[in-house]
């Protein structure tokens, strides 16, 4: 499992300041190190072991201790931080970040640049992410973590040479530092490069061998080059270590749906959900059911399991989960081609998110994607010259805000235009500037490489979307089967 600690790959990093602050003091680390700005010695000692169990990928039992740690000292901003990454729900991660938000007048420089990158990244302005932790490295260059969460946040960027350049120096600052040795598996493999990708997850393995993850992330990389069998038994090895570990389970469960064995799947989801310790949990085995259930192309199962994902959500009012379900309601519409439940999916969502009581910012964000979507629709019912104004109009304030993914999208969504005018090589431009993990930019692309008569490169993304393998992915789900069948028409 990656540690991005992230809604929309957010990163964060930790800064040596000294400095006293009317609300508490900040504890002197190593030097060169960040500091932890608390009142209390109790409630640091349970933030370190919170945060070190977080870093293991042991969010649900990092819970606790940073509970502990603001029970301690209800100022404790950086323990607020890290609850909110490794809270179960949206409502409570936003509850969360709103704490530490309110308390980062009082730490450390270092501790409020961490949450004010976290806060840049759920307001969808990457940019500003990124100032303030190029800023995090600039002044504590010497900071494993500063050098880390930098080079998850290209990670998530699709900067993966970057990424590779700071997680390589954090395991240099401290080579027993775990999580940037699973982040370099991550980078290396998204690469295409198994054989560095696998030297570190084998590190990785070596430094934590009682710990879940290593195996979790190894059995990935199997996953991701097609090695389903072998990567089921590295999920059972690191359920063997932690019975608990959650996303081995379901890391079973997408082999089980590569390998089309969805009753198999189903059934392991289901078995998962009655063991699952808190809705997060639930919400994850209720989605990957979902999964199983598009690919095996049985629309109606994905929409009931998504209604359960909705109740959820519903019933601790969780606007951010439920606007969510709404949204994916309506892709899994429109990719069945039901346009106006579609449409009134992606209304409801909207609605949702305007009547909640989270930010602007984020407000903003969902009436960005609003715009997006109405845009796909007016394409697909026939109103060309009206998805090009709202593509273009979506293009301009997805720029203008900085936000990384919807930039993706609006390159995505003029691309799929242009495809639908025969403007081949025109798609082919824009979409090699859109996600390029998302396995669905892979089969536009074999389509507009086969509308523009070159079969060789439509078969080849073809083959790159059919085997691409990502985990619980439903953008996949969407189009894998029509892509092994071009691929084997080629």
């Amino acid at each position: 499992m990656r540690k991005l600690i992230s809604l929309a790959s957010f990163t964060a990093a930790y800064l040596l300041v000294a400095a006293i602050t009317f609300s508490g003091c900040s504890k002197p680390e190593e030097e060169g190190k960040i500091e932890v700005t608390t009142m209390s010695s109790e409630a640091e000692a349970d933030f370190k072991k919170g945060r070190e169990l977080f870093e293991k990928l042991r969010q649900r039992e990092s819970l606790e201790y940073f509970e502990n740690a603001f029970v301690k000292d209800d100022k404790f901003a950086m323990a607020h931080y890290y609850h909110s990454l490794a809270n179960p729900t949206a409502k409570g991660f936003f509850n969360d970040l709103d704490n530490a938000v309110a308390n980062a007048e009082n730490v450390s420089d270092g501790e409020r640049l961490i949450i004010l990158a976290l806060q840049a990244g759920v307001d969808g302005n990457q940019k500003l992410q990124e100032q303030h932790l190029k800023k995090l490295v600039e002044l504590y260059p010497n900071d494993e973590r500063a050098h880390g969460q930098l080079g998850q946040f290209y990670f998530g960027q699709q900067k993966y040479k970057l990424a590779i350049q700071h997680l390589k120096k954090s395991t240099e600052i401290a080579p027993d530092y775990t999580a940037s040795y699973n982040m370099l598996g991550y980078s290396y493999r998204n690469l295409g490069n198994f054989d560095d990708a696998e030297i570190s997850f084998r590190k990785y393995i070596e430094l934590i061998p009682d710990d879940p993850n290593p195996y979790d992330s190894y059995a990935e990389m199997l996953l991701k080059q097609g090695r389903y069998d072998e990567s089921i038994v590295q999920y059972r090895k690191a359920l063997e270590v932690n019975p608990d570990f959650f996303a081995s389970h379901m890391g079973i469960s997408n082999n089980l749906i590569y390998q089309k064995k969805y009753e198999q799947a189903k059934e392991n989801c289901k078995n998962c959900y009655d063991i699952a310790k808190n809705d997060g949990e639930r919400r994850f085995a209720l989605f990957t059911m979902t999964v199983a259930y598009v690919d095996e192309g049985d629309i109606d199962g994905a929409l009931e399991q998504m209604q359960k994902q909705f109740e959820i959500a519903k019933a601790i009012n969780d606007a951010g989960a439920i606007t969510a379900d709404f949204n994916t309601m309506g892709n899994i519409l429109y990719e069945a081609g039901k346009y106006e439940e579609a449409r009134q999916k992606y209304k409801d969502a909207l609605r949702v998110m305007l009547e909640s009581d989270l930010s602007e910012e984020v407000k903003e964000n969902t009436r960005r994607l609003a715009i997006y979507n109405e845009g796909r629709l007016q394409l697909k019912t026939g109103d060309l010259e009206d998805a090009k104004l709202l593509a273009a109009e979506f293009s301009t304030k997805a720029n203008n805000a900085n936000n990384t993914f919807q930039i993706w999208l609006s390159h995505y969504l003029n691309g799929l235009i242009a495809l639908e005018e025969e403007e081949f090589k025109t798609a082919i431009r824009e979409l090699k500037s859109a996600n390029l993990q998302n396995p669905q930019t892979h089969y536009q692309l074999a389509l507009a490489y086969l509308g523009d008569g070159n079969n060789e490169e439509a078969k080849k993304y073809a083959e790159q979307c059919a085997n691409f393998n990502a985990l619980t992915s439903l953008n996949q789900a969407f189009v894998r089967n029509e892509a092994q069948q071009m691929v084997a028409s080629l």
